[in-house]
């Protein structure tokens, strides 16, 4: 955490980016410690409002005046037009209130819901009004359509409209609804929302930006705590869930942020096992999360139910904490200075001459807005201010400024157009290229075919030469008994011709015996 900085010390020398504790001068009494309350700047001072400390609701408003550095007590009277209402519970006192949030709205601090249910039957969203100028306070009437009562809410200020989003009723019940509260017309209307939205929770963060979008951070149900983001298009009422870049961020609830031009700062919170030890920031045009700084496990800002606010001192822009409790209750007051932030360069596309040519055509773009900005600027001083008060010889510098300005306009314009001719060519040749990838995908898919199909046959023909292999090797053996059967046969023969021959002589003993009998009979 560093050395604190006392009442004698200048704020401009507290460091950058790093959170220093800022004491109170001459040894100025602290305020109770608390959590669960809310604070608003004013007027280079600190507004506390209730909060909780050992299970009870606080009622006290307490101020720190940053140009003398110490604490002093508001106590506001209840406005004199309030103090013979029937139903006056808190009698002429603030109400005690936990959970609440708080929000600086013309002259008045504007204090909404919180668990206060002991202070109304009505079950129904309370507000009141803080006069930090007449040191009065008074509750307010309200009309439409009345929220349910509610604590660990968030609430928004768009312009002269409260944005009222979650929170946890008095019966436990989370709460993922959106109400709006104008505060010129004292007057609820329940915000029906596309699908999609955050989950019920409580104890989260809530932001404008740009004027239309309600971005919802973090928080927490029963069993969990998120680390989710939520963006609501509060023109089309339809939610989403950006993609961001940049650090892990953890899931936490019971912290506490504040936008800062785009960027949206959160500190403290946990997850139900230990507090958040980093101050982050969103840049809400990027969707980059970042880390600030770190403190230690241990430290007063790691904890849940803090405020953070900001203000601006000698034109350096500051954060401010104030309690919360990490099994400790704390009521001091950390600082931290913000180093300017530079703007976070958009994400790369993936093709680098398209990145190329998408970077040339927004730089140019860049260019030929500004220097329309300037011409316009320059045509309207001319026709108002230099026709009345300069010479001619001013009015013609201008002039020449102004055809100068034009010339360098017509030359980006060329670039760009040129840029563009580019993307043309470059698209020409990509669709090109994926025509000529389709068609040899088809062919390669026809020849991966063709050799599926000549597998298939050579695998035919194996089994055909296999079994003619067994075939011949069968023929093989026949020849073989057909040889044997042929000697066999001719042995018999021979056999059959040696046996006739024996038994008649021979043919020539039977023709001698023939002659024989002729000459006999002679």
């Amino acid at each position: 955490m560093g050395e604190g900085i006392n009442g004698d010390a200048c704020l401009a020398a507290a460091p950058y980016d790093h959170w220093v504790l800022l004491g109170p001068a001459g040894g100025s009494p602290r305020p109770s410690a608390r959590y669960k309350h809310a604070a608003q700047v004013v007027q280079d001072k600190l507004y506390v409002v209730g909060g909780s400390r050992n299970g009870r609701s606080l009622s006290d408003v307490q101020v720190f005046d940053f140009r003398t550095f110490t604490w002093s007590a508001l106590n506001p009277t209840r406005d004199s037009n309030q103090l013979n209402l029937e139903n006056n519970a808190t009698g002429g006192s603030f109400p005690a209130l936990a959970g609440h949030s708080l929000v600086k709205w013309k002259n008045d601090l504007v204090v909404v819901a919180g668990n206060t249910r002991s202070l109304s039957s009505s079950n129904k969203v309370s507000v009141w009004l803080i006069d930090v100028e007449t040191n009065s306070w008074s509750a307010v009437d309200t009309y439409g359509k009345v929220p349910t009562a509610r604590g660990g809410q968030s609430v928004s200020l768009l312009g002269s409209r409260l944005l009222m989003f979650g929170g946890e009723d008095n019966k436990r019940r989370l709460l993922n609804d959106l109400h709006i509260l104008d505060l010129e017309t004292m007057m609820w209307e329940e915000v029906k929302t596309e699908k999609g939205g955050p989950a019920p929770r409580y104890d989260h963060s809530a932001a404008v930006y740009a004027d239309q979008y309600l971005l919802i951070f973090g928080g927490s149900s029963h069993s969990t705590c998120f680390s989710d983001l939520y963006l609501l298009d509060l023109q089309t009422l339809e939610w989403s869930q950006p993609d961001t870049q940049g650090a892990h961020i953890a899931p936490r609830s019971g912290h506490a942020g504040t936008m800062i031009d785009e960027n949206w700062y959160i500190v403290g919170g946990g997850d139900n096992a230990s507090g958040s030890t980093d101050t982050i920031v969103m840049n809400a045009s990027k969707f980059v999360w970042s880390v600030v700084t770190s403190v230690s496990s241990r430290d007063p800002l790691a904890c849940e139910g803090l405020t953070l606010c900001s203000t601006t001192v000698d034109g350096e822009k500051f954060l401010i904490a104030f309690g919360g409790y990490n099994g400790k209750y704390s009521n001091e007051i950390f600082v931290l200075k913000l180093k300017a932030r530079n703007l976070v360069q958009p994400r790369l596309l993936q093709s680098p001459a398209a990145a190329a040519a998408a970077a040339s055509v927004t730089a140019a773009y860049a260019v030929i807005t500004a220097t329309d900005e300037k011409t316009r600027d320059i045509v309207a001083t001319d026709d108002f201010d230099i026709k009345k008060a300069q010479p001619a010889s001013s009015s013609k510098k201008f002039v020449a400024e102004i055809d100068l300005v034009n010339g360098e306009k017509d030359k980006l314009e060329s670039r760009l157009a040129e840029v563009r001719d580019e993307n043309s060519k470059l698209k020409d040749k990509l669709d090109l290229a994926n025509l000529s990838y389709g068609e040899l995908a088809k062919e390669l898919e026809s020849v991966q075919n063709q050799l599926a199909a000549e597998g298939s046959r050579c695998q035919k023909l194996e089994s055909q030469i296999a079994a003619a292999r067994k075939r011949l090797e069968s023929a093989g053996s026949l020849e073989n008994e057909l040889e044997v059967l042929r000697q066999q046969i001719s042995q018999v023969e021979q056999t059959m011709a040696s046996t006739q021959r024996q038994k008649s002589g021979g043919v020539w003993k039977w023709v001698a015996g023939s002659a024989e009998v002729s000459d006999d009979e002679l």
